[in-house]
């Protein structure tokens, strides 16, 4: 297990490296930043100039990138164009956006596992075409629109839940967005776990596992579920990462100032440092994540094995 895990952090190094090149060209490719920090407005030719020597905007882009790279092992992303540092924007928005991410996290696991294995068992009953009608709608309706139906009935007509998230963010208050932003995830996770569930229902590892006179229950939880899980468990790792990148919509619905809100900043105001340093993480989120599914495979089949 450990030459395996040594063996994947190996392979993630140049994945990160190309990945975050990538990254670094494409966002460089959106066109001249000092020219649009200025907007509509020419700016001064010897301001322009000061700014682009300041932040390394005459150097071939390839250099530019081996200077970011090397600042990165000091974790200094950077500044922005106003001189704040890309560093304290990271450790203000991503605590908020982790917090925002485990509760959506949470709801997806809970409540897509739950109607998923309900629905699987009952396939073909009321609940079962319920869970499918439900989560077709759901993944039918675009977030922005879900998140605002709700924040108008829940938080505003009704007063159930905390219409924005405010500051101090607490477990009541993201309670909604978390909602909002897990909503079409736990739609994806309630279907994959119906249809593997149903699968795995007429299993011959099942059916001898009834045999034995296992309880029904311990027959669910320990051998159809465990087993059912591989794929679930393979969408949500990937659905970590894509929860905390694609949190922008339900962030600015609720005014959550985390990593979609200063990454929508940062792309409008074409500040690199900001876009290339929330991109960063977020690939190091991805790696970690898918890493963690790699290891949890064996947990729940133990006929894998890792050498």
């Amino acid at each position: 297990m450990g030459r395996y895990v040594l063996r994947r952090l190996l392979q993630m190094i140049p994945v990160f490296i190309g990945t975050t090149f990538l990254i670094f060209v494409m966002v460089h490719a959106l066109g001249d930043p000092v020219n649009a920090l200025f907007g509509d407005k020419a700016p001064d030719p010897a301001v322009a100039a000061q700014i682009r020597a300041q932040y390394n905007l005459n150097d071939p882009l390839w250099l530019q990138y081996v200077k970011y790279m090397g600042n990165l092992f000091r974790w200094d992303f950077g500044n922005t164009f106003s001189g704040q540092s890309v560093t304290s924007l990271l450790a203000t928005a991503y605590p908020a956006t982790l917090k925002l991410t485990a509760v959506a996290f949470t709801i997806e696991v809970i409540f897509g596992i739950g109607f998923g294995l309900v629905s699987g068992l009952r396939r073909g009953g009321i609940s079962d075409n319920s869970v499918l009608v439900l989560t077709l709608v759901v993944i039918s309706i675009p977030t922005f629109v879900t998140g605002y139906v709700l924040q108008y009935l829940v938080g505003v007509k009704w007063g159930i839940l905390p219409a924005t998230a405010g500051d101090p963010l607490t477990l009541q208050s993201l309670l909604l967005p978390g909602i909002v932003l897990a909503s079409v995830s736990l739609a994806y996770v309630a279907r994959l776990t119906r249809t593997t569930v149903a699968e795995n229902t007429k299993a011959d590892y099942v059916r001898t596992a009834t045999a034995k006179g296992l309880p029904r229950r311990r027959v669910v939880i320990n051998h159809l579920l465990r087993n059912s899980l591989i794929p679930v468990v393979t969408f949500l790792g990937t659905d970590l990462g894509a929860l905390m990148g694609g949190a922008l919509v339900t962030e600015r619905i609720f005014n959550i100032h985390g990593v979609g809100y200063y990454l929508y900043q940062g792309i409008v105001r074409q500040n690199s440092n900001t876009v290339v340093g929330f991109v960063t993480i977020l690939v190091i989120v991805f790696l970690a994540a898918n890493l963690l599914v790699d290891l949890l495979y064996a947990v729940l089949d133990p006929r894998i094995r890792y050498a």
